[in-house]
Protein backbone atom coordinates (compact mmCIF):
# COMPACT_ATOMS: atom_id res chain seq x y z
CA UNK A 1 0.00 0.00 0.00
CA UNK A 2 1.27 3.53 -0.84
CA UNK A 3 0.09 6.98 -0.11
CA UNK A 4 -1.11 8.38 -3.43
CA UNK A 5 -1.29 12.19 -2.59
CA UNK A 6 -1.77 13.61 1.10
CA UNK A 7 -3.05 17.42 1.34
CA UNK A 8 -4.42 20.06 3.58
CA UNK A 9 -8.43 21.50 2.62
CA UNK A 10 -10.89 23.66 4.54
CA UNK A 11 -13.27 20.85 4.20
CA UNK A 12 -13.74 17.54 2.17
CA UNK A 13 -16.26 14.18 1.77
CA UNK A 14 -16.85 11.46 0.32
CA UNK A 15 -20.08 11.51 -2.34
CA UNK A 16 -23.01 9.25 -2.00
CA UNK A 17 -21.03 7.77 -5.18
CA UNK A 18 -17.83 7.17 -3.60
CA UNK A 19 -16.02 10.27 -5.43
CA UNK A 20 -13.70 12.05 -3.06
CA UNK A 21 -14.50 15.82 -2.83
CA UNK A 22 -11.85 18.25 -1.62
CA UNK A 23 -12.45 22.27 -1.07
CA UNK A 24 -9.94 24.72 -0.57
CA UNK A 25 -6.39 23.35 -0.72
CA UNK A 26 -3.78 25.10 0.81
CA UNK A 27 0.02 24.48 2.15
CA UNK A 28 0.42 27.77 4.01
CA UNK A 29 -1.22 29.79 6.61
CA UNK A 30 -0.67 33.23 8.24
CA UNK A 31 -2.01 33.65 11.80
CA UNK A 32 -2.20 36.86 13.81
CA UNK A 33 -0.03 35.73 17.12
CA UNK A 34 1.40 33.08 17.99
CA UNK A 35 1.10 29.87 19.76
CA UNK A 36 -2.22 29.95 17.81
CA UNK A 37 -4.56 27.04 17.08
CA UNK A 38 -5.70 26.04 13.31
CA UNK A 39 -9.07 24.98 14.56
CA UNK A 40 -10.65 22.05 12.33
CA UNK A 41 -8.00 21.67 9.29
CA UNK A 42 -8.80 18.55 7.30
CA UNK A 43 -6.20 16.64 6.11
CA UNK A 44 -6.85 14.56 3.34
CA UNK A 45 -4.44 11.12 1.97
CA UNK A 46 -5.55 8.91 -0.25
CA UNK A 47 -4.19 5.15 0.20
CA UNK A 48 -3.61 2.87 -2.81
CA UNK A 49 -3.97 -0.67 -1.70
CA UNK A 50 -3.04 -3.53 -3.83
CA UNK A 51 -4.62 -7.59 -3.36
CA UNK A 52 -2.21 -8.23 -1.11
CA UNK A 53 -2.52 -5.13 1.11
CA UNK A 54 -6.14 -6.71 2.43
CA UNK A 55 -6.22 -7.01 6.20
CA UNK A 56 -5.69 -4.52 9.43
CA UNK A 57 -2.70 -1.67 8.97
CA UNK A 58 -1.68 0.95 11.54
CA UNK A 59 -2.25 4.41 10.04
CA UNK A 60 -0.33 7.35 12.40
CA UNK A 61 0.25 10.89 12.16
CA UNK A 62 2.71 12.74 13.85
CA UNK A 63 2.57 17.06 13.80
CA UNK A 64 6.09 18.72 13.92
CA UNK A 65 7.04 21.93 14.65
CA UNK A 66 10.00 23.99 12.60
CA UNK A 67 13.08 22.42 15.19
CA UNK A 68 11.40 19.26 14.91
CA UNK A 69 9.73 18.54 17.97
CA UNK A 70 6.64 16.54 18.12
CA UNK A 71 3.70 18.59 19.28
CA UNK A 72 1.71 15.34 19.09
CA UNK A 73 0.83 12.11 17.26
CA UNK A 74 -2.38 9.47 17.05
CA UNK A 75 -2.81 6.28 15.61
CA UNK A 76 -5.46 3.78 14.92
CA UNK A 77 -6.16 0.61 12.92
CA UNK A 78 -7.15 0.57 9.49
CA UNK A 79 -9.17 -2.49 7.70
CA UNK A 80 -8.46 -3.13 4.42
CA UNK A 81 -10.98 -5.26 2.11
CA UNK A 82 -10.65 -6.77 -1.38
CA UNK A 83 -10.89 -4.87 -4.64
CA UNK A 84 -14.01 -4.78 -6.54
CA UNK A 85 -14.02 -7.85 -9.30
CA UNK A 86 -11.79 -6.95 -11.81
CA UNK A 87 -10.26 -4.08 -10.14
CA UNK A 88 -6.05 -4.53 -9.12
CA UNK A 89 -5.68 -1.80 -7.00
CA UNK A 90 -8.33 -0.22 -4.25
CA UNK A 91 -8.80 3.49 -3.19
CA UNK A 92 -8.81 4.04 0.17
CA UNK A 93 -9.68 7.68 1.30
CA UNK A 94 -8.76 8.94 4.79
CA UNK A 95 -10.26 12.43 6.27
CA UNK A 96 -9.45 13.48 9.30
CA UNK A 97 -10.42 16.88 10.73
CA UNK A 98 -7.21 17.91 13.01
CA UNK A 99 -6.81 21.10 15.10
CA UNK A 100 -3.35 22.04 14.80
CA UNK A 101 -1.60 23.79 17.35
CA UNK A 102 1.39 26.05 16.56
CA UNK A 103 3.39 27.26 18.58
CA UNK A 104 6.22 29.01 16.10
CA UNK A 105 6.78 30.15 12.80
CA UNK A 106 8.23 27.64 9.88
CA UNK A 107 7.37 24.97 8.33
CA UNK A 108 5.76 22.33 10.06
CA UNK A 109 5.13 18.36 9.05
CA UNK A 110 2.61 16.32 9.12
CA UNK A 111 4.60 12.68 8.95
CA UNK A 112 2.17 9.92 7.84
CA UNK A 113 2.98 6.26 9.06
CA UNK A 114 1.95 3.09 8.05
CA UNK A 115 2.47 -0.24 9.64
CA UNK A 116 5.43 1.59 11.25
CA UNK A 117 7.42 3.10 7.98
CA UNK A 118 6.91 6.68 7.41
CA UNK A 119 5.40 6.97 3.77
CA UNK A 120 5.08 10.59 3.70
CA UNK A 121 5.18 13.83 5.05
CA UNK A 122 2.78 16.56 4.55
CA UNK A 123 4.52 20.60 5.00
CA UNK A 124 2.36 23.89 6.22
CA UNK A 125 4.40 27.09 6.31
CA UNK A 126 3.56 28.90 8.99
CA UNK A 127 3.68 32.97 9.09
CA UNK A 128 2.53 35.19 12.02
CA UNK A 129 1.93 38.62 11.74
CA UNK A 130 -0.12 40.76 9.75
CA UNK A 131 -0.09 39.79 5.78
CA UNK A 132 2.33 41.77 4.08
CA UNK A 133 0.27 43.75 1.41
CA UNK A 134 2.24 44.46 -2.44
CA UNK A 135 2.52 47.86 -3.04
CA UNK A 136 -0.50 49.60 -4.77
CA UNK A 137 -0.74 48.86 -8.65
CA UNK A 138 1.67 45.70 -8.01
CA UNK A 139 0.61 42.02 -8.91
CA UNK A 140 1.60 39.47 -7.12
Amino acid sequence: MHVSFALFADSANISQEGKLNILGVFDALQVAALPAVHPRATMVVRLKALPDDIGRHTLGFTWLGPEGDEMWSSSGQLDVGAPPPGATELDVPVIAAIDLPIQHSGTHVMRIVLDGDVCAELLLHVRAGAPVMPPAGMVS
